[in-house]
C-alpha cells in the first residue's frame, strides 16, 4: 500500500520517546524526514541515534513548547534544513495526577501552557509553510479523559477537551487549504509516563502497584494496556493521501475503555 509519504518532513514534538518516539519511527518507516523536538538534550541523542541506525533521516531540535521563540527557532530551523514542514504530530506534554483539592493554581495553568498552548503555538508557526504548500497534516494527541471522567486526571481532562475542540475549529478553516487536522485520544498506553502515574494512582488509592494495574486492565475490552506503536499506526494513516477526507475527527485508541458514545 503506497501511503505517498516519501520525503514528507514530519516535525514531532515531545519526540525522544514514548507516543512522540513512536510516531517518528513509524512517520520514518514509512518514507518521511524527521524532526524531533524536546526539552532533554540527552534524550533527544538517544533518540537520533536508534532512529538513524533504522535508516532514518533525522533532525533534532531542543525546545521548549511554553516559550513562542523556541517554537518560532524550533519550525524555521526545520524549514531551513528540509525546505518544507508537511506534517506536526503535537504530543508534548507534562501534567500533575491529583485529586481536585491537591491541585494548585500553578500545576492547572502550567498543564494548559504545556499542552493546549503549546499545540496552538507549534500549530501558528506551521500553518504559513503548509498554506504555502496547499498540503499539510497536523495530528494533535489529546488523551482518553477529553471524553472519560478519571479521579486523578482533572487537568488532563480539561486540557484534552479543549485540544479536541480546537481540533474541530481549526480543521474549519485550514480544509481549504489542503490541511487536514485530527485528533487521537491514546487510552492507557504503556509508556514511563503510565508507569509513573501507576504508582501515583498506587498511593493516592492506598494500593499495591500490582492492584492498580490489575483494576485498569479490567477496564479495558481487548485486556491488554496500548502500545505506542497502536497510535503510530493510525497517525500514519492518517498523515497519508489515504485519509484525505478525514479532517477535524477525534479518535479513541483505547482498547474499547471509553465509556463514552461519540456521534
Amino acid at each position: 500500500m503506497n501511503l505517498n509519504l516519501q520525503n514528507r518532513v514530519a516535525l514531532i514534538t515531545g519526540g525522544s520517546k514514548g507516543i512522540g518516539y513512536s510516531m517518528a519511527k513509524q512517520l520514518g518507516a514509512a518514507g518521511a524526514k524527521l524532526v524531533i523536538c524536546a526539552r532533554n538534550s540527552q534524550g533527544l541523542d538517544e533518540a537520533r541515534t536508534s532512529l538513524e541506525s533504522q535508516g532514518f533521516e533525522v533532525l533534532t531540535v531542543s525546545a521548549d513548547v511554553c516559550m513562542p521563540q523556541d517554537i518560532e527557532r524550533l519550525v524555521e530551523t526545520a524549514h531551513s534544513h528540509f525546505g518544507r514542514v508537511d506534517i506536526l504530530v503535537n504530543n508534548a506534554v507534562s501534567s500533575s495526577q491529583n485529586s481536585f483539592d491537591a491541585l494548585s493554581d500553578e500545576e492547572w495553568r502550567h498543564h494548559i501552557d504545556v499542552k493546549l498552548m503549546g499545540y496552538i503555538r507549534c500549530i501558528r508557526a506551521v500553518v504559513p509553510h503548509m498554506k504555502s504548500q496547499n498540503w499539510g497534516r497536523i495530528i494533535n494527541i489529546a488523551g482518553i479523559t477529553a471524553r472519560d471522567v478519571s479521579a486523578y486526571r482533572m487537568t488532563n481532562g480539561v486540557v484534552n477537551a479543549g485540544i479536541t475542540n480546537f481540533t474541530k475549529h481549526l480543521a474549519e478553516q485550514v480544509g481549504s487549504s489542503g490541511i487536514t487536522v485530527n485528533a487521537i485520544h491514546p487510552g492507557y498506553t504503556w509508556t514511563p509516563r503510565l508507569e509513573s502515574a501507576l504508582e501515583k494512582w498506587a498511593t493516592l488509592e492506598n494500593m499495591s502497584i500490582e492492584q492498580v494495574i490489575a483494576l485498569r486492565l479490567k477496564e479495558i475490552p481487548i485486556g491488554r494496556f496500548i502500545q505506542p506503536e497502536d497510535m503510530a499506526n493510525l497517525a500514519v494513516f492518517l498523515c497519508s493521501e489515504l485519509a484525505g477526507a478525514i479532517t477535524g475527527q477525534a479518535i479513541a485508541v483505547d482498547g474499547g475503555s471509553s465509556r463514552a458514545i461519540q456521534y
